[in-house]
């Protein structure tokens, strides 16, 4: 069972499986991906991410934490244009803390070639991603949303793989 959370609140009860925490994220995701074009009350001519410069405060919604745990969530930071979705992906050790570094480096490197994808995360997070009203002209929503689930899906399967194949070479070193 889930519990969803404003920004403010930290509290969060836990959940078993990452199914009903994805579902729940998706949903979000569908909802807040309803953008418009809206240009700069600050900045003339200029069409910027109300999310990332908060310019007009009265079009930036509050938050939404989705959490499994403290050490699993998502943040989903709605605004008139444009979305920020930060993931912290959970890490039960150093290994795991060290190989989604590693991850969240390897994508963030070549955040050109993800057009969400934002090069710094949120400060708490280990990967964000930006969308803006442009980039569901261009892209098909349902499809970035299905794009951050399986992100979310893989990155979790991913660190485990690696820190099993870590965890084998470590023990074929430490025999031989």
């Amino acid at each position: 069972d889930f519990h969803l959370q404003s920004s403010h609140n930290h509290g969060a009860k836990m959940a078993h499986t990452l199914g009903p925490y994805l579902e729940v994220i998706r949903h979000t995701l569908n909802a807040a991906l309803c953008l418009q074009n809206y240009p700069s009350q600050v900045v003339e001519r200029q069409n910027r991410p109300e999310i990332e410069f908060q310019d007009t405060p009265a079009v930036v919604p509050k938050s939404v934490v989705i959490a499994r745990d403290e050490n699993e969530r998502c943040l989903i930071e709605p605004s008139v244009n444009s979305v920020r979705v930060s993931i912290k992906v959970r890490q039960s050790d150093d290994t795991e803390k060290m190989l989604c570094r590693k991850f969240a480096r390897f994508f963030t490197q070549r955040a050109e070639h993800f057009v969400i994808l934002r090069r710094k995360p949120v400060e708490g997070f280990d990967i964000s991603f930006l969308i803006t009203n442009t980039h569901l002209e261009e892209l098909i929503k349902e499809r970035i949303v299905d794009f951050i689930i399986e992100f979310m899906e893989d990155i979790d399967k991913e660190i485990k793989d690696l820190k099993i194949a870590l965890n084998t070479r470590l023990r074929a070193a430490a025999t031989a």
